[in-house]
């Protein structure tokens, strides 16, 4: 049932795909409602008219941002500017904490009535590194939807009221569950933001012709696509001796059921493919500074999630220097075997009930708080 409350208008931001998938969803969550702010396609499908392409917020790594300061520091003036001109009753962010944070600092400094309230969604992984973000986010929002309720205490010792909410990739995927067939399909997730794309196709490269080299000549190799990544990527691969099969965005989760096995940027579509029960390789390269600094500041063992809540290994992860050809093939070797696949995906199933709150999707829980 969609929640409902007449004359009220969100400002609602997304800078990323996970985040405007989900924005969309809370948007299709509530009815009467004005919505202005930037998202992708998904929002926009559901009436929102951005203020500008989501894809230039789409960033990540600390030396990565540099190089994109320029863009973003205009981003965050214009997003300044409209709220004050809007002046809405929620200014409602999704992720991207760094944009955000700026955003509504600036908007505070300009001055902007006290009746307007700032919600945020995703709290930041403080459990993982640097713990002192959450005083940050407790002097920057109003409220704060998590997705666990290991969460909650880190930021409502500071006075944040913080709502757990389960995560919003769990909702509806029970519908995706893998399929029996067993079809040999090998998909490459290169991920959703340019930067990150740029250095993982040179690897999915290599790792296919290895492969197929090596007599996997009767697997399928696959690719999804989001908006922000599809024409570079049919570019980049145009001169591929041999080329993944392209699958649009919209498919993807049709593509997960049937395949075999994984390789998959670090990120939401790993805990998308956990919930789904595929065995993955999570992957992630990265600037050899971010890296070095990684290894200082992060004080948790893993980047996956499922890895992280079960608090071992199951999704092998292959990071920085260890993300290479080599190394990936022999992990995808190994999940040809029947006994790892079948120790994998049990331990996939035992993490089931670590994904969602409760019969309500995240989304409408979201929807419903806002306007209760």
């Amino acid at each position: 049932m969609k929640a409902t409350k007449k004359n009220l208008k969100i400002f609602i931001i997304a800078g990323e795909v996970s985040g405007d998938v989900l924005g969309a969803k809370i948007m299709h969550n509530m009815t009467g409602i004005e919505f202005v702010g930037i998202g992708g396609q998904n929002m926009i499908t559901n009436g929102l008219k951005s203020l500008f392409p989501m894809s230039d917020l789409s960033v990540m790594g600390i030396f990565e941002v540099i190089g994109h300061l320029g863009t973003l520091s205009k981003r965050i003036k214009q997003t300044v500017s409209e709220i004050l001109k809007e002046k809405p009753d929620i200014v409602l962010t999704i992720d991207s904490p760094g944009f955000v944070r700026a955003v509504i600092n600036g908007v505070k400094k300009q001055g902007i009535s006290k009746k307007t309230k700032f919600y945020h969604v995703v709290a930041p992984q403080v459990w993982a590194w640097r713990e002192g973000r959450a005083k940050k986010y407790a002097k920057t929002f109003d409220k704060l939807y998590a997705f666990f309720d290991f969460e909650i205490p880190y930021f409502t010792k500071y006075g944040l009221k913080t709502v757990a909410v389960g995560h919003p990739i769990a909702d509806g995927l029970n519908t995706y569950k893998a399929s029996n067939n067993e079809q040999k399909i090998i998909t490459f997730v290169p991920g959703s933001r340019i930067s990150e794309v740029k250095k993982l196709l040179p690897l999915f490269h290599s790792v296919q012709d290895m492969l197929i080299n090596c007599g996997y000549k009767d697997y399928r190799f696959m690719m999804p696509t989001v908006e922000t990544t599809d024409s570079y990527i049919r570019k980049e691969i145009v001169n591929w001796k041999n080329k993944p099969e392209i699958i649009s965005s919209d498919k993807r989760y049709d593509l997960y059921a049937n395949t075999y096995i994984a390789v998959v940027a670090s990120g939401t579509v790993s805990a998308e493919l956990a919930i789904m029960h595929i065995p993955t390789i999570v992957v992630y390269k990265m600037n050899f500074l971010t890296s070095v600094l990684a290894k200082i500041l992060v004080k948790v063992k893993w980047a996956s999630l499922v890895n992280i809540l079960m608090n071992k290994t199951i999704f092998p992860e292959l990071l920085g220097q260890k993300a290479n050809p080599k190394a990936v093939f022999d992990c995808l070797q190994e999940l040809t075997l029947p006994s790892i696949r079948k120790k994998m995906i049990q331990e996939l199933k035992n993490a089931d009930k670590k994904w969602t709150k409760n019969s309500k999707n995240s989304a409408q829980m979201i929807a419903d708080d806002i306007l209760k």
